[in-house]
């Protein structure tokens, strides 16, 4: 039998290459994501490629936002920053196809991937051999959550991690250990936070949490990890997970947003 990479259809997320699915997904059974109702279901690459096209956008003069359509999985989204010294690909999505490939590669193509946390894993090798094996950096204390071994995969220890041009990852935890957000001084700073800040709906405030499914809250000492690791960078965007954005004011509306989640400890 063929060895196939199956992937979760709960979560995305794309496994080490195997005769039969998994018996689990080790994302799904963490408490932070969620095991489908329905119970545990696999697709692959080549049926999500019938199923599925990705949608590119420009969010920003140097930034697209990449996604699936219909809606796959979490429905996460990824980010492309179009950077001087090559561009960097922020989290990543499941379904990667010929066309997506030509559009990216028309834009200068992808020199890195950067990872927020397990749940955008999805498919980060197929992502990384598309564009020639390119790294991607993945915090190691998300190490564990890793579901497909390749070595492309480049860990970093640390609370930041230096790319080019001035742009950084920087370990915020919260959501998970290892939890990053990318700053970039383009256009008066940039945050792309994944949802290790989780951008609101109105999109004037954020939110932290250890769980978004199964609602449950950061602590206090959490919250404030968060705030100390982006304080001291100065942005005025702020791109969420979802396609929710601070444009202007981010930085004001983050520390906003803490002060105003602090109250609920007093």
């Amino acid at each position: 039998m063929a060895l196939i990479p199956y992937i979760c259809t709960t979560c995305g997320v794309q496994y080490q290459p195997s005769e039969t699915p998994p018996a689990h997904c080790i994302i799904c059974e963490d408490d932070r994501q969620y095991v489908n109702p329905a119970g545990q279901s696999w697709t692959t690459a080549d049926e999500l490629a019938h199923r599925h096209k990705n949608i590119i956008e420009q969010v920003a003069p140097c930034l697209y936002t990449i996604y699936t359509q219909p809606v796959f999985a979490i429905g996460q989204r990824a980010h492309l920053l179009i950077t001087p010294n090559g561009n960097i690909l922020w989290d990543c999505i499941t379904a990667i196809d010929a066309e997506t490939i030509e559009a990216i590669n028309n834009l200068g193509g992808i020199k890195a991937i950067a990872i927020s946390h397990p749940h955008f894993f999805s498919a980060i090798t197929d992502w990384s051999n598309a564009f020639g094996g390119v790294p991607i950096y993945v915090n190691a204390l998300n190490e564990k959550w890793l579901t497909r071994k390749d070595a492309n995969i480049q860990l970093w220890d640390g609370r930041e991690f230096d790319l080019w041009d001035g742009i950084q990852l920087i370990c915020c935890g919260g959501h998970f250990p290892g939890a990053c957000v990318l700053y970039s001084p383009q256009n008066n700073g940039v945050l792309l936070v994944g949802d290790t800040i989780q951008v609101s709906a109105g999109q004037k405030t954020v939110s932290f949490m250890y769980s978004y499914p199964n609602l449950i809250p950061l602590p206090k000492k959490e919250i404030l990890q968060i705030r100390a690791a982006v304080s001291g960078k100065q942005y005025d965007a702020m791109y969420g997970a979802f396609g929710h954005y601070i444009l202007k004011g981010a930085k004001i509306a983050m520390e906003f947003s803490v002060e105003r989640y602090l109250k609920i400890f007093e």
